[in-house]
């Protein structure tokens, strides 16, 4: 299933604006802050589909039944990138359990790369709900990487992959490899081209680099 919540209007469409001008990029804390909202918009929308129970809750004047999670999402996200659209996601769903994937493209000579996971670390993922997220889905590699390591942890009841932008080329690398599985792929855009380099097109750049500055 595909949820591309920037085809309604919103104030997601804002954020999802500021992080693509060119501009307002040379601001990272403004960057960092987007992603952050983004992750919050996306973590409420996610909660609308999440199971919940009735608990009374004792007021200064009597008991209200109030329906609230039954149990809180694992939140997972590929380092470096990934950590402003975490901590937004952190922000809503605040009593989560948290994992951390850090994967990188690693280039040869000649210009082509392959995606390198170097480092995992997980909670216990068997009957939990699980949400990846990463800011950018570009050729979908490292993401159907990362949900396959954090399998050996555990088989999750139902999986959440959350990115700001994604391309066509990414969704259909999903779809392709992850056909099988209970997952469900929340983005804000779907943009129609990849460069060589495997950019988004028209995107936004480096997202790690935006936030937190350029790497050598």
């Amino acid at each position: 299933m595909i949820k591309n919540l920037g085809n309604h209007n919103s104030v997601l469409n804002q954020y999802i604006s500021e992080i693509r001008d060119a501009e307002l990029q040379q601001d990272s804390m403004r960057f960092r802050r987007n992603l952050e909202r983004i992750g919050e918009y996306f973590a409420y929308k996610i909660s609308e589909v999440l199971k919940y129970e009735n608990k009374e809750i004792t007021t200064s004047l009597g008991v209200a039944q109030v329906p609230v999670l039954a149990n809180y999402p694992v939140l997972a996200t590929i380092l470096r990138a990934g950590l402003p659209l975490h901590q937004g996601m952190l922000n809503v769903f605040d009593r989560s359990e948290n994992a951390f994937i850090s994967a990188y493209r690693k280039y040869e000579k000649n210009g082509n790369f392959s995606i390198a996971l170097e480092y995992c670390s997980a909670p216990d993922l068997d009957g939990k709900v699980l949400i990846i997220s990463d800011p950018m889905l570009a050729t979908g590699a490292s993401m159907v990487l990362a949900y396959k390591e954090l399998l050996l942890r555990g088989k999750p009841l139902h999986t959440h992959i959350v990115s700001a932008l994604a391309s066509i080329e990414g969704v259909e690398y999903i779809k392709r490899n992850l056909s099988n599985s209970a997952i469900t792929l929340w983005v804000g855009a779907i943009d129609d081209e990849l460069t060589a380099q495997a950019f988004i097109v028209p995107g936004l750049g480096d997202a790690g680099d935006l936030a937190f500055g350029k790497k050598v």
